[in-house]
């Protein structure tokens, strides 16, 4: 599979109308995807050992997706090999009125990985030019009436531009998901929650509710993706209907993108070694 057709750098456009989220035209099957995910998820084990003890670069990886999207099964599956000292996981619901306060990146900001880390943003920043735009939720918002223009969001995505280029500056490496899932793969996923008793907690009312303003949503995300897509943050539009598929795909990403910051254990320093010849002849001795 080529990743360049499904990756954006700015230079192309992102259509979501004339998207394949079912991602009819595969050259391999289900069997083979299993093995490669297994493969490269085995791979991430070691290159997040080495990013770690490198401790030079972070990398910040943020999953957009409509509800259904399979961002959780993919956070859950990809990262299962992964040493959880060097991962953390944020997930970003309704902010707090704490959060109302503060401008709408800063609950993101603070909980940015350290270098040598790996970050994952379930939701993030771009909520306020997601749902945020979908429902004007800024004219409800305490600020300024000079912050309240008609081109808040254009603003924002210059500022999201600045930002994410501004991490990149300072050692952060960025991958953007969105899991692009059909309107009719949405619905049998929430009917399958419906059914299946076991998964009625994943249901929420509020989720169902927002499909009547799926066409809203869709240009959201169309217009976020075409504005802040850049060399240093491109977006990865992931074709979510199979979840076999976009799981793979995750992690073919984020294996190629770790593959390019190539971390490699610290060298040992002379003086260092011979503590430890020092360290080994005590314990050989004891």
């Amino acid at each position: 599979m080529k990743l360049e057709e499904y990756v954006y750098y700015g230079q192309k456009g992102f259509n979501i109308n004339s998207f394949d989220t079912k991602a009819e035209n595969l050259t391999f099957d289900k069997e083979m995807a299993l093995q490669i995910g297994k493969l490269n998820i085995e791979k991430m084990e070691v290159l997040q050992d080495r990013l770690y003890a490198q401790g030079k670069e972070a990398v910040l990886i943020i999953m957009q997706a409509m509800d259904a999207g399979g961002k959780d099964g993919a956070i859950k599956h990809v990262m299962s090999g992964l040493n959880p000292q060097g991962v953390e996981v944020k997930s970003f619901k309704k902010p707090s009125q704490r959060e109302l306060a503060h401008d709408y990146i800063w609950r993101c900001a603070k909980e940015l990985p350290e270098r040598g880390k790996i970050g994952i943003f379930n939701r993030s920043y771009y909520e306020d030019v997601l749902v945020g735009k979908v429902h004007n939720l800024y004219k409800g918002q305490n600020l300024p009436d000079r912050c309240k223009t008609d081109d808040i969001f254009d603003k924002r995505y210059e500022q999201i531009k600045n930002f994410e280029k501004y991490l990149w500056e300072n050692g952060t490496r960025i991958i953007k998901f969105f899991f692009n899932i059909s309107k009719k793969e949405q619905k049998r996923r929430f009917m399958k929650r419906i059914e299946e008793k076991n998964k009625n907690w994943k249901l929420s009312d509020s989720d169902v509710k927002e499909r009547r303003y799926w066409e809203d949503y869709m240009k959201a995300y169309e217009e976020a993706i075409n504005k802040t897509s850049t060399n240093y943050a491109p977006w990865y539009v992931v074709p979510a209907d199979k979840k076999w598929f976009a799981r793979y795909f995750v992690s073919e990403v984020i294996v190629n993108v770790l593959n390019d910051i190539d971390p490699r254990y610290p060298v040992v320093s002379e003086k260092n070694k011979k503590m430890i010849a020092e360290c080994k002849k005590y314990l050989e001795n004891e």
